[in-house]
């Protein structure tokens, strides 16, 4: 068979969470020597190990450790975006490419393995301006479309991605910005990229959600909560990671019982799924060819991954 290692330069695996992304990332980095990006916007930070799912024991093969790059690199006090993640994504890809090796970017943040696919030229656009921001922070999302319309054209703003208030925000940011004078830009697909995208029915995905919960809580997932806010992290702080962290916060603050913490949380993080799939749908409308398939078939991936890279 001949080679195309050389045109794959990347692997994806994403999907919903819960669906077992980890452990067929770790598996395949073990089998074809390669090396894990997360593509997790909550697993960058320190302490939070049980709520975001890290999942640590999983890179390890046979006794053999896996590299794994932006997991646990910033402290919980500081905010993290895509501009961040995307920064930090190229630095570990080079990294990885460097050791002749294909990186495997894994997790469901759809909004930064979207960026990675479709290229969102982020590297060279100006810092946040948190003055701007403030106001329109204030603005719904009609009246920032509304704004933006004033400063663009129609041709412009086909290549603007202008589906929430965050990207609307930060459009409106760049364009104002004197140095720079455009956008979210969406480039062309990359086509050295292999995506996989791991699948569960529904009814099975929302079991799994509701046991994974009740392992975390019984893992200490609240216990390690409340060592963080002991370490000086604002109980309101932990509104900002969403999900669990938020649902802990409201519980720490007795303003829900323990089984409404359960059930509420349950319930979020369904929907959460739910919304992670409707990203994903998405990203397929835009071209991104997603070769889905379920948690217990790796023999499958490691098919289609065969089919671009030497096994000898």
């Amino acid at each position: 068979m001949t080679s195309n290692k050389k045109k794959l330069k990347l692997i994806v695996i994403t999907g919903p969470t819960a669906t077992g992304k980890t452990s067929l990332a770790a598996q395949l980095a073990y089998d074809i020597d390669s090396e894990i990006i997360s593509a997790d916007s909550r697993q960058v930070y320190k302490g939070m190990d049980i709520g975001t799912g890290k999942d640590l024991n999983e890179y390890v093969i046979n006794n053999k450790s896996i590299n794994y790059h932006l997991i646990d690199i910033l402290d919980p006090m500081k905010d993290y975006s895509v501009y961040d993640f995307q920064k930090d994504f190229y630095e570990a890809y080079n990294d990885i490419q460097s050791k002749n090796k294909i990186p495997i970017l894994c997790g469901g943040t759809g909004l930064y393995v979207e960026s990675t696919l479709l290229k969102y030229d982020l590297s060279s656009k100006p810092p946040p301006n948190k003055e701007l921001r403030i106001k329109l922070d204030k603005l719904d999302k009609k009246e920032l479309l509304n704004q933006i319309n004033l400063i663009t054209t129609p041709k412009d703003r086909q290549n603007l991605l202008l589906e929430t208030r965050k990207q609307i925000i930060r459009n409106i940011e760049v364009i104002k910005s004197e140095a720079h004078d455009s956008g979210f830009k969406l480039q062309p697909m990359n086509d050295s990229a292999l995506v996989f995208g791991v699948q569960v029915e529904t009814e099975q995905l929302r079991k799994k959600i509701k046991q994974r919960l009740i392992e975390r809580i019984d893992e200490g997932m609240i216990d390690e909560v409340e060592e963080l806010v002991d370490n000086g992290l604002p109980l309101q702080r932990l509104d900002y990671f969403g999900l669990e962290y938020k649902f802990i916060g409201k519980f720490l603050r007795s303003e829900l019982t323990k089984d409404e913490f359960i059930s509420g949380l349950t319930t979020s993080i369904r929907k959460f799924a739910k919304r992670q799939r409707t990203w994903f749908r998405r990203m397929e409308k835009r071209g991104v060819k997603i070769n889905w398939i379920e948690p217990n078939n790796y023999a499958k991936l490691k098919n289609i991954v065969a089919e671009y890279i030497d096994e000898s």
